[in-house]
């Protein structure tokens, strides 16, 4: 059974910065594409981030282009999402996606395993 283990969430100070990381047990991880959601209290998950199982194709919600990058190393079985610029909206519980194929997707139906998340909290 696959495992995605979260880790990076933290409290930092608006403008600041984090990078998250999220590793996957279990064989194929470069077969797969990854994504990054989030959920605040009492609202829906929302996509952050996909990159396809290669590389090649990355999206990002537009709210996050120009400050958050993802990245994965397939060597590592392991996908980051860096943060720039934190605002504190983007206060949130992360969560990181197995894609059920290779292509980067936006949608949570599009995503067949998931981490259990970590916090991420934004002070003014």
């Amino acid at each position: 059974q696959v495992q995605l283990i979260e880790s990076g969430g933290d409290l930092v100070q608006a403008g600041g910065s984090l990078r998250l990381s999220c590793t996957a047990s279990g064989s194929f991880f470069s077969s797969y594409a990854m994504g990054w959601f989030r959920q605040a209290p009492g609202r829906e998950r929302e996509f952050v981030a996909t990159i396809s199982n290669g590389g090649g194709r990355i999206y990002y919600a537009d709210s996050v282009k120009g400050r958050f990058t993802i990245s994965r190393d397939n060597g590592k079985n392991t996908v980051y999402l860096q943060m720039n610029s934190l605002k504190p909206e983007e206060t949130a519980t992360y969560y990181c996606a197995r894609g059920r194929g290779g292509l980067a997707a936006t949608a949570t139906g599009a995503y067949d395993v998931w981490g259990q998340g970590t916090q991420v909290t934004v002070s003014t």
